[in-house]
């Protein structure tokens, strides 16, 4: 079935308060896809970030973003009064995310409402404690010891505790239960305002296309309860971790510093780890891209310590059999595989196999020189088609960073024969893309906005300055949602 969704993370939604919420705007963005007879709202992964900012870096594979609960709906609740905000700095760019500001003083005012919250019924949140207890209270207890650790990662910590030993774990939530339990309500806040926010759009035709990275921080919850499932030493500490070798992009390669996953033990314990987290996501969201994909194939490994990818190697991963697992435990979940980049012909027939749809990027495709499979006449029905993605330049910022040569093909290609790759070009290429016969696409909000290169969420390899990116608000009209309808409806993927 033809469809098409846009691609907008929480944070990039307009807000007061310096990052973008589940609160009002995230109603109002519902409501835009509805009038845009858009079927998707694509999603970057919604777990808590860490150092570098990034969603694919997180503390968590289960926990949300604490920065996405929305303040004005715990003013509703009774947590906040409008006082406790006012005066707080979140920031004087609104395009811009501060998250050093967000560090410093969005928990200074989730912890006023935490305070609040004490005074009342905890029924529900007694429930939603029981509900999640496979994960949370590890979270919140590792959350608590890295805090009162100066923010250390957990191979810092003192024996005791980086080794899980059962009476220093006790010692510590005996000292520190308000500590924990702040950062359980957190959770307890998050998840009501997001399943609230799922049950809004579901109920006006938008379904959630949410996204897990494959790998892991190694200073996480995942790995700092469940070592023996990564390729650690007898320390605690990476062996090898994950990266991708040097290729046109990079000289050195990209060092992504994730820890490998030690997959001998995961089939051993008959995958449970990962049955957990994809059940999970599959609840959180009603489809889900997994990134790097091909890494279930074949991954590269990278010596711990190493400061560039030059010296790994690759190692087979657990293949096609893996996913044939995961659906006996769990059906046919519905999945698009991030399968970018050079491929194999193992890659390629286990996602074949699969039956999942490979993702297609337009921008990709117009390298004059060679024979491209990212044309959209190489596309079959089953693929999830995108002009770029979070890692990628926006249209208009593509256009000024490639070569006359590539430029000149693309004009050609799309049938457009001005001189400037203006406000014409941006739309004769989201046309091109919409007319393609992949089943499924997702064009970034930043291309339907027109922006330029300042509108790019992230570069990778770049150590600072991504996952920035806000929008305007007042951005996303009545108008913009008619002209996205209008070429909806024309290419036939309005499914209301």
């Amino acid at each position: 079935m033809r469809s098409s969704g846009i691609l907008l993370h929480i944070s990039s939604l307009p807000s007061k308060y310096g990052i973008g919420t589940m609160g009002s705007e995230a109603y109002k963005f519902v409501d835009f896809l509805k009038e845009a007879k858009q079927t998707y709202w694509q999603i970057l992964p919604i777990c808590p970030t860490s150092y570098g900012d990034s969603p694919y870096q997180s503390f968590s594979t289960h926990a949300g973003n604490p920065y996405f609960i929305d303040l004005d709906m715990l003013i509703e609740d009774g947590l906040l009064e409008q006082e406790d905000i006012d005066g707080i700095e979140w920031g004087s760019n609104e395009e811009r995310t501060d998250y050093e500001l967000m560090y410093k003083n969005r928990f200074k005012v989730l912890e006023t409402a935490y305070n609040n919250f004490k005074k009342t019924d905890k029924t529900e949140f007694e429930l939603f404690l029981e509900k999640n207890e496979m994960w949370i209270s590890n979270y919140a207890l590792f959350m608590a010891i890295k805090e009162s650790n100066n923010g250390e990662a957990w191979t810092e910590w003192e024996d005791g505790l980086k080794r899980r030993d059962p009476h220093s774990l006790w010692v510590f939530k005996e000292a520190h239960k308000d500590e924990v339990e702040f950062w359980e309500f957190l959770q307890f806040k998050f998840f009501e305002q997001w399943t609230k926010l799922k049950t809004y759009a579901n109920e006006n035709g938008i379904q959630i296309i949410g996204d897990i990275p494959i790998y892991v921080a190694l200073d996480s919850a995942a790995v700092w309860v469940y070592p023996d499932l990564f390729d650690l030493d007898k320390d605690l500490y990476p062996n090898t971790v994950a990266g991708c070798p040097p290729d046109a992009f990079s000289e050195t390669g990209q060092l992504w510093g994730n820890p490998i996953y030690n997959w001998a033990r995961h089939k051993e314990t008959g995958y449970n780890w990962w049955i957990d987290r994809l059940r999970a996501a599959s609840e959180l969201y009603d489809m889900v891209r997994i990134d790097h994909f091909r890494g279930f194939d074949g991954y590269y490994t990278i010596p711990y310590g190493d400061k560039t990818a030059e010296n790994g190697e690759w190692k087979t991963g657990p293949g096609i059999e893996f996913f044939r697992f995961i659906e006996s435990r769990l059906g046919k979940l519905p999945i698009i595989a991030e399968d970018l980049g050079f491929l194999t012909p193992s890659v390629l027939q286990m996602l074949s196999d699969s039956g999942f749809p490979g993702m297609k990027v337009l921008e990709f495709a117009f390298d004059p020189r060679e024979e491209s499979n990212y044309l959209p006449y190489t596309y079959d029905k089953n693929c999830a088609v995108y002009i770029g993605t979070h890692d990628n330049a926006t249209i208009k910022g593509w256009t000024e960073e490639i070569d006359e040569d590539t430029l000149e093909f693309c004009k050609k290609f799309i049938n457009y024969s001005g001189e400037e790759c203006g406000s014409e070009f941006i739309w004769t290429f989201i046309k091109t893309a919409f007319a393609c016969v992949g089943d499924t696409l997702v064009i970034q909000m930043q291309d339907y906005l027109e922006l330029g290169a300042d509108a790019r969420m992230n570069t990778p390899s770049t150590p600072s300055g991504n996952w920035q990116w806000r929008m305007k608000p007042g951005a996303y009209t009545k108008e913009l949602a008619a002209k996205i309808a209008d070429i909806t409806r024309t290419y036939g993927r309005c499914m209301r």
